[in-house]
């Protein structure tokens, strides 16, 4: 075949058919009648070896490495082309991931292109007290681009920074929330618990439905960071979380003071006490739990809660006797309120 024909069906130029030759890499061996050099079906198969090297990023100087030296084992070059390769995808997915926040941020104009790169720079820079100062900046921004500053929260370990990270975040839009509701069932834990906090103090309601969706979840560091802040918003859905929580001792007096909230703020008051009390005579509960749900019944008012504390003052254990007693004695104490009334 001659070199035209062999451009023709093989789809390659003749132009980089003569830069082959020119390498030595592939060159027509044999000759027509007329004198004219021919590629025979040895050179076509060479050449279709040499292009499917191609195809998987063997510069041209390797190339002939590959195909005459009879010493040369693939398995280093292929190694060195995995890991380049991957340097350049990581290199076009930052570059694609910045687009995307440029492109979030709907700029109007370059400056606002030009702040958001800042703010990106900024915020991936190796000194803590550079990424703070850049959370901070925002505060000239009506509304910064909430998810570059939520996939700057779930990376950050500084506390100091992430708190400004987070208080960025409360003016932010609903980008952090679609970066930081699939964050909650990341495989790392520590993730899961950056991306509950700063749910947590996102006021919307897109941050509560995942907050209250994570009342389920298995991790209960997250379900109980889930369950304080929803039943702080006054949510009965977190109760049953909360009472959990005072059992096992997982932030007890917190759960406490916010079960008590939530029961006040949706009266709810008899149905906790009561859901108390069925703890608190639950077979096998441990002492330590019993104490605890004592000391959550001094956050609940009511005449269940009454009941409940009052019974309790016969306890056949005396801590927890004593602890009932306690709380009923105190109750019974006039507040500054009913001083002043007198």
């Amino acid at each position: 075949m001659l070199i035209g024909d062999v451009a023709r069906h093989a789809g390659i130029s003749a132009r980089m058919l003569r830069h082959y030759d020119a390498l030595g890499l592939v060159s027509p061996t044999g000759r027509t009648a007329g004198g004219y050099r021919e590629y025979s079906s040895d050179d076509v198969r060479r050449l279709f070896h040499v292009e499917s090297l191609r195809s998987l990023g063997l510069a041209l100087r390797d190339l002939r490495r590959a195909l005459d030296d009879p010493g040369f084992t693939p398995s280093d070059l292929v190694g060195e082309l995995i890991a380049s390769t991957e340097e350049r995808i990581a290199r076009e997915q930052e570059l694609l991931r910045r687009l995307r926040h440029v492109e979030d941020g709907r700029p109007t104009e370059w400056t606002d292109v030009l702040r958001i790169v800042s703010l990106i720079r900024g915020l991936g820079s190796d000194d803590p007290s550079w990424r703070q100062r850049s959370a901070l900046s925002t505060v000239a921004d009506a509304s910064p681009p909430g998810g570059l500053l939520a996939e700057a929260v779930l990376e950050e370990a500084d506390p100091h920074v992430a708190g400004a990270l987070r208080w960025a975040l409360a003016r932010s839009d609903d980008e952090a929330l679609r970066v930081l509701g699939p964050a909650l069932h990341s495989p790392d834990a520590e993730r899961r618990r950056r991306a509950v906090t700063a749910i947590a103090e996102l006021d919307s309601d897109g941050a509560t439905a995942l907050l209250t969706d994570a009342l389920a979840h298995a991790d209960p560091a997250v379900r109980g960071h889930a369950a304080l802040a929803v039943g702080a918003r006054g949510d009965v859905r977190a109760i049953p979380v909360l009472i959990g929580m005072v059992v096992a001792g997982i932030q007890d007096v917190e759960s406490a003071e916010v079960l008590g909230a939530a029961a006040r703020a949706s009266d709810v008051d008899d149905q906790v006490a009561a859901a108390l009390a069925e703890e608190l005579g639950r077979q096998g509960t441990a002492l330590g739990a019993r104490l605890r749900l004592v000391q959550a019944l001094a956050e609940i008012r009511g005449p269940v809660a009454d009941r409940t504390l009052e019974a309790l003052t016969e306890d056949p254990e005396p801590r927890v006797a004593r602890t009932a007693a306690f709380i009923r004695t105190a109750r019974a104490r006039p507040g500054p309120d009913a001083d002043r009334s007198s």
